[in-house]
């Protein structure tokens, strides 16, 4: 993850009211740090459809952004709505990413079953919803790691490591 610039969007109504603190945020944070990237912008909003909306496309057109981890709102309660604000800004979905993240998390909790979290794409971000837990966040964002970097070479146009593996 060595160069690679994250923003990171809690989604919570009671995080953004201060009467919780978030934990998922700063989790991400140090775990995208401690792997060499980079946070170009971290931030607490509502679970309100039209604010998760407008960060998104704010971070998105945001050139110094690579990639959008959006944190909670991905469950089944009535105020989860992050996937669908994803959805409604999204130009293309990566099914993948996630059908790969459920898989693995519900090795870990049957909970990951209802997890309605989605991978897409936005100009050249990419953006991955993840669990609104501190764990289930990092681990969610383990499991997929090492595709990033390649994920963002290729949306940006570049060569990436793999591009340059010779052929069997």
């Amino acid at each position: 993850m060595k160069e690679l610039r994250f923003a990171i969007i809690t989604i919570s109504d009671r995080s953004s009211r201060g009467e919780r603190p978030d934990t998922s945020g700063p989790a991400l944070a140090d775990y995208i740090k401690s792997k060499g990237g980079m946070i170009k912008s971290q931030s607490i909003i509502p679970d309100d459809f039209e604010r998760i909306k407008t960060e998104l496309i704010t971070l998105s057109d945001d050139p110094e952004v690579d990639i959008i981890l959006t944190t909670g709102g991905t469950g089944v309660s009535p105020r989860d709505v992050t996937p669908e604000a994803t959805l409604s800004i999204a130009e293309r979905l990566i099914p993948g990413i996630h059908e790969y993240i459920r898989s693995r998390s519900i090795q870990i909790t049957p909970h990951a079953l209802l997890s309605r979290a989605i991978a897409a794409i936005r100009k050249q971000t990419l953006i991955i919803n993840l669990p609104g837990s501190p764990k289930g966040a990092v681990e969610s964002l383990e499991f997929v790691q090492n595709i990033l970097p390649h994920t963002v070479a290729q949306l940006r146009g570049l060569p990436s490591a793999q591009d340059h593996k010779p052929q069997d």
